[in-house]
């Protein structure tokens, strides 16, 4: 089996402005605000995120970790047989790819992306 890489991360932040003037500062990330998904990421150099806004499901210290998949289902499936939970069903993220989110064993939330370019 190959390795699979985190392709995405996404940190809570109650003002997403602010947590991108602080991660930049700080240490030397790109960030971009597309107004249209009212969504503020972040380029590090090795990885890219964003900052989600805090709410009744996400909380501080939420961060949510991306792992690439080439088919989400299949993934699902054996995550499952595995011990872990599907949390939410496969979402489009239009002219990009698609998500899912589980939980593992522990109970852990974390995040699947299957890009467009594969199906």
């Amino acid at each position: 089996m190959s390795k699979r890489a985190i392709v995405h991360l996404e940190i809570p932040a109650g003002d997403s402005a602010e947590a991108a003037a602080f991660y930049s500062d700080l240490f030397g990330w790109d960030t971009q605000r597309d107004e249209a998904m009212e969504y503020t990421m972040f380029e590090t150099g090795s990885i890219a995120g964003g900052f989600t806004p805090l709410g009744e499901q996400v909380k501080p210290g939420d961060i949510l970790v991306y792992i690439e998949s080439e088919d989400i289902e299949a993934d699902l499936k054996r995550i499952e047989a595995k011990g872990g939970k599907t949390l939410m069903p496969k979402q489009e993220i239009p002219n990009m790819g698609w998500f899912v989110f589980f939980a593992d064993p522990a109970g852990n939330r974390m995040g699947l992306f299957q890009s467009m370019g594969e199906q």
